[in-house]
């Protein structure tokens, strides 16, 4: 099949996929998994403490924790991206539930952290197959007109997962053990695979030679670094192990570019990359993600060990910031659909710094519950401006054959964003605080969210380079299998921001 025809049988394919009701199911389906990871996120944010008490070991142990999932998720995106656009989407999006589902329940039957830790990186490459997959399913069933909406609707039942995540791990983990805050993910693995298998419409991208040298690279050299950034805050950024582990990330990643540039079929479309429209959307994923998963998990261990909150409490506390999502993301998203991204995003991203700054200094002076409200709204509904249009924004740049890749290499960007915010806030907790008292619970606290409100406001300068994609079209260089030809521009998209 050819270049062209390729890209019209993905036009052909939104417009069949778009119909009801295997659109609705589409957005059902492929949200409910989103809502998954989400809530395994979440929920495991939680029950540190319980597992800290458990298991033992120090807050390095902890980071670890959400840190094996993070890295298997980060390394195995982009692979998995390649394999869906190559044996399937639908195909690859079901291994990976299956493959997160199992490990789920052996995460919640793990006897020590050292399995746990284990079962967390399979879970992570459960999940690495899971979300782009499920967005790239999701976004090429509707026209570029329409993916504001759906993928605000996504973020909305996303939201749910934010939402409830504390409050079921808080209430699981208080009122049965953390073992189970695991086992809420396989009835709705279970459900949402068997719909999927059903359901769903199978799709591809371009019929490309599967690049086996391209996806070591990246793979092993994203590993590399999310191992670094994860070890930094333990063995010290200047240690030998790290320092190796940073530069041999950055010698694969940069290896990784250069067989790219000389690939008769390139695993991911450099042309891609040098649009602003998509650079500017994956340099704010990146930032976006590092400032709120950051900030959720300083805080809560914030709540419990500075301020002596019970898990269960923790979870309702963070009711007013982390409900937010499920409220205003799919309003956002359809506003997308007629401002564009950039009149969303900065000011989202802004408000998000402001809420999580205000909350620095109340923690300064003590102040009661009642006063953290306020900020949590402002952050809360701050972020739930954002989170549906970057990711539209960034997939609308992007020519129907190009999905698959385009969304791999969004979620990858957050997963770095994620790792890279919480490897530096531990950091700067263990610099100027520790567990060790209240009072130095809460100095590395207000020290920390200050950094995670820096990466909001950093994230909202960058979204000022996302412009409409319309503006960034132009051919891509002819003869190579899998792009566009030379007489070809990026389809027609609705533009993603005002200039």
């Amino acid at each position: 099949m050819t270049t062209t025809q390729n890209i019209a049988a993905a036009h052909g394919t939104e417009r069949a996929a778009a119909a009801p009701p295997r659109a609705a199911l589409t957005v059902i389906l492929t949200s409910l998994a989103y809502f998954m990871v989400t809530l395994d996120a979440l929920v495991v944010a939680t029950a540190l403490p319980s597992i800290h008490r458990d298991f033992g070991g120090s807050v390095d142990t902890l980071q670890w924790t959400v840190n094996a999932y993070n890295t298997c998720f980060a390394a195995g995106i982009i692979t998995a991206a390649a394999l869906g656009d190559r044996l399937g989407r639908r195909r690859v999006f079901c291994s990976g539930l299956a493959l997160f589902t199992t490990a789920s329940a052996a995460c919640a039957l793990a006897p020590d952290a050292g399995t746990l830790i284990g079962f967390r990186a399979v879970q992570g490459l459960g999940a690495a197959a899971v979300v782009p997959l499920g967005l790239t399913l999701l976004t090429s069933a509707f026209p570029p007109d329409r993916r504001g909406s759906v993928v605000g609707i996504w973020g909305g039942i996303a939201g749910l997962g934010v939402a409830t995540g504390p409050l079921i791990g808080g209430a699981v983990t208080q009122g049965l053990s953390w073992h189970w805050i695991f086992w809420v993910n396989v009835p709705v693995g279970i459900a949402v695979l068997t719909g999927a298998r059903l359901r769903l419409r199978e799709s591809r991208g371009a019929r490309t030679r599967l690049d086996l040298p391209a996806l070591a690279l990246v793979s092993a050299g994203v590993a590399c670094a999310v191992w670094g950034l994860v070890q930094g805050p333990q063995a010290g950024w200047g240690s030998a192990r790290v320092a190796g582990s940073m530069a041999l990330g950055a010698a694969l990643v940069a290896a990784f570019i250069a067989w790219e540039t000389r690939a008769a079929e390139p695993m991911i479309p450099l042309r891609l990359l040098r649009a602003p429209a998509f650079s500017g959307a994956v340099a704010t994923q990146f930032l976006m993600a590092g400032a709120i998963f950051s900030a959720a998990f300083i805080t809560s261990q914030f709540f419990q060990f500075g301020r002596g909150d019970s898990p269960l409490g923790t979870g309702l506390r963070f009711l007013p910031w982390t409900a937010m999502p499920l409220l205003i993301a799919p309003a956002a998203g359809a506003l997308f659909d007629k401002v564009g991204a950039r009149r969303l995003v900065v000011p989202g991203l802004l408000l998000q710094a402001l809420g999580f700054a205000w909350i620095v200094h109340l923690a300064g002076v003590g102040a009661g519950y009642g006063g953290y409200v306020p900020p949590f709204l402002i952050a809360g509904a701050g972020i739930s401006m954002a989170l549906p249009c970057v990711s539209t924004s960034g997939i609308n740049a992007a020519p129907p054959a190009w999905l698959g890749k385009a969304a791999g290499v969004l979620n990858m960007a957050q997963l770095l964003g994620y790792t890279f915010g919480t490897a530096i806030i531990t950091a700067v907790f263990n610099g100027t605080g520790s567990l060790a008292s209240p009072v130095t619970v809460t100095h590395g606290f207000r020290s920390a969210l200050a950094v995670s409100s820096c990466l909001s406001a950093l994230g909202a300068i960058t979204a000022l380079a996302i412009r409409s994609a319309r503006k960034q079209q132009g051919s891509v260089s002819p003869g190579r299998p899998g792009e566009l030809p030379a007489h070809q521009t990026l389809p027609p998209v609705q533009p993603t921001c005002q200039t």
